[in-house]
């Protein structure tokens, strides 16, 4: 629960400790009600003095008063009240729904009036809640909830929390803020895979979960300095004898399997917007692959065109072993918030940098619209993995395969892209599936609606006929 704190009254002084601030806010805080009556008095009252009408007098007099009156009794309320909210769940998937916790505690000696209590919210996550209180006893509580959801993935602050004080007429209202507010991640929907062996991969990637390192023989030969109650039978004679000291082999090494998911995130490969698009897709998918393989026990990391890795150089947990749910927090989190690169020169180039530097296990890619300079790059990605699967979409035909939006206005392709007639742009894309196939990649075109599952067993039957033809 994130609590906002006591927060001061309405009426009290403002920061600056001159009660006259506080007077000036609460004669801003009229309301039209209360503005109408004081402006009826104050014309009753001149026309009264002008025509010598001491009747209409009283009447200007008790119209322009009564308003006053409710500035000075608002103003002059002492009490204190706390407000909190607690986000159930705070991180949620798209088209989801969260619900938000309201309490507001009264921690001063007398009753509150009757309060308006208000959550400020972006406006994708719905309309913004209004609460109307009533009177609060002393040391009481009053709670609150309310539902948000979001078709779009982000991260969304909830709050400050607004408390509204009115007099019971409806001449004045007061409005203090709380100064704490919470944050609602909205992360890619998450689909569930089928558990497919994706035969042939290799670096650790397989049927087990994890094996022993051997390098050199049955155990690790790099050697490491004597210890208590080390076994004498380890002892590493060659090195001993080159460092000068005691020298035992290292104990066999539990290795980890490896999984890169490489997301391409370029403006250009990808057109639309929207929850719809083959760019959300491809995140979706990203999201999808990286939770199913943390499931099942690897060591994953998201890699993106730009070269950056998360959530570090090497990975979750540096490719060794954490906790699933830890690494699958981190990486949603990070693709709730990813967006398109503008590394429009570099392409694909920094992602193979990265790849190239370290032996990888399995690698995922999902890519939009390749041409054949980038085709050639992703297709060396391929020489230091053990396995390679690439889901490719085609943004143009994504786009037009959407449904129109109701103003008939339809997405197009950015300005300076080059709108080539359909028999060239699919020789194009025919072209760089070929570059990719014959590089050794598992390629697997995806349609706009088609579930990556259905991909996903696909992926496992193309690689299974892959490595039979190999042999």
């Amino acid at each position: 629960m994130s609590g906002s704190g006591p927060g001061p009254a309405p009426g009290t002084p403002g920061p600056s400790g001159d009660p006259g601030s506080g007077l000036r806010a609460a004669l801003a805080g009229l309301t039209t009600r209360g503005r109408s009556f004081l402006a009826a008095g104050v014309a009753a009252t001149v026309c009264a003095y002008v025509l010598g009408q001491p009747d209409l007098l009283r009447v200007g007099l008790l119209l322009a008063a009564l308003p006053l009156v409710c500035v000075v009794v608002l103003h002059r309320t002492r009490y204190r009240v706390a407000g909190s909210r607690r986000l159930a769940p705070s991180r949620v998937p798209a088209m989801s729904e969260a619900r938000v916790h309201l309490r507001v505690d009264n921690v001063s000696r007398m009753p509150t009036g009757l309060l308006m209590l208000q959550d400020r919210v972006p406006y994708v996550l719905g309309p913004r809640p209004r609460f109307v209180l009533d009177r609060v006893e002393p040391g009481g509580h009053r709670e609150v909830s309310y539902r948000v959801r979001s078709d779009l993935r982000g991260r969304y602050p909830l709050g400050p929390l607004q408390l509204r004080l009115t007099d019971p007429f409806g001449m004045c209202e007061l409005t203090r803020s709380f100064s704490a507010y919470d944050t609602l991640t909205v992360v890619p929907k998450v689909q569930p895979l089928p558990p497919v062996r994706l035969a042939g991969e290799a670096s650790g990637y397989g049927e087990s979960r994890t094996r022993a390192l051997s390098l050199a023989g049955e155990d690790d030969v790099i050697p490491r300095g004597y210890r208590h109650g080390d076994d004498l039978r380890r002892v590493h004679w060659r090195s001993t004898a080159k460092y000068g000291e005691l020298m035992v082999r290292r104990e066999e090494q539990p290795h980890k399997a490896r999984c890169t998911v490489l997301l391409d995130t370029r403006r250009e490969a990808f057109y639309g917007a929207g929850p719809d698009s083959a760019f959300e897709w491809a995140v979706a998918g990203a999201a999808s692959v990286a939770v199913h393989m943390l499931e099942r026990g690897y060591s994953v990391r998201l890699l993106t065109d730009t070269g950056s890795s998360v959530p570090g150089p090497d990975g979750v947990g540096g490719f060794g072993v954490t906790d699933s749910s830890d690494a699958a927090g981190v990486l949603l989190d990070t693709l709730a918030v990813i967006d398109h690169s503008e590394e429009h020169a570099a392409g694909l180039s920094r992602a193979h940098e990265v790849l190239r530097a370290g032996s990888e296990g399995l690698l995922v890619a999902f890519l939009g619209d390749l041409d054949e300079e980038q085709a050639a790059i992703v297709g060396r990605m391929r020489q230091r993995t053990g396995g390679a699967v690439a889901f490719v979409t085609d943004s143009s035909a994504w786009t037009a395969a959407l449904p129109e939006a109701d103003d008939g206005y339809q997405e197009v392709p950015p300005a300076g892209a080059d709108p080539a007639p359909e028999a060239v742009r699919e020789s194009g894309e025919k072209r760089t599936v070929r570059m990719l196939r014959e590089a050794g990649w598992t390629v697997l075109p995806a349609a706009a609606g088609e579930g990556l599952d259905e991909l996903w067993q696909r992926a496992d039957r193309y690689r299974s006929r892959e490595e039979a033809g190999a042999r």
